[in-house]
């Protein structure tokens, strides 16, 4: 079965019970009034034969690439703008680019899971793309404009 895109159906039901913290830090974190804190989130490669899909629950290893300089979990995503609204949409975009710097992934791959490290790898959302190989490489991952439509996440 092929990689398929879309936000993660276990992600749906977490933002309601209040996992997920993304995005800058604000009095409204749930960890601390005086400390606020905001979620790790990291962004993992998936080899065409991975199979990943809105049914993932959590990140785990099965089908990520490995490679020179590719850690497996991925990257971490800069997570610096907070999710708003557009209209009646519920928007979040991460603040920069997924850069995997000087990989060589030799084995084809197309997807990108989205998830959440510091709340048990909890996954957000799969992402396809056409299928890539790099060499000795930077392998980059643009991100969108942070707007309704076009934002990584988008909750109507």
């Amino acid at each position: 079965m092929a990689n398929s895109a879309g936000l993660c159906s276990s992600f749906k039901s977490e933002i309601l019970m209040g996992y997920h913290h993304l995005g800058a830090a604000t009095l409204v974190s749930r960890t601390s009034l005086t400390s606020p804190t905001v979620d790790t989130v990291k962004a993992a490669l998936f080899l065409v034969s991975a199979s990943r899909s809105v049914a993932d629950t959590v990140y785990n290893t099965t089908g990520e690439v490995s490679g020179t300089n590719y850690t497996a979990g991925g990257v971490t995503v800069t997570n610096a703008t907070a999710p708003t609204t557009s209209g009646t949409t519920g928007i979040w975009t991460p603040s920069a680019s997924f850069v995997y710097t000087t990989v060589t992934l030799s084995t084809a791959f197309d997807c990108v899971l989205v998830y959440n490290s510091t709340q048990s790898n909890k996954a957000i959302l799969t992402a396809t793309f056409g299928s890539q190989t790099v060499t000795a490489g930077t392998f980059t991952l643009t991100m969108p404009t942070h707007a309704a439509v076009t934002s990584l996440v988008n909750i109507a």
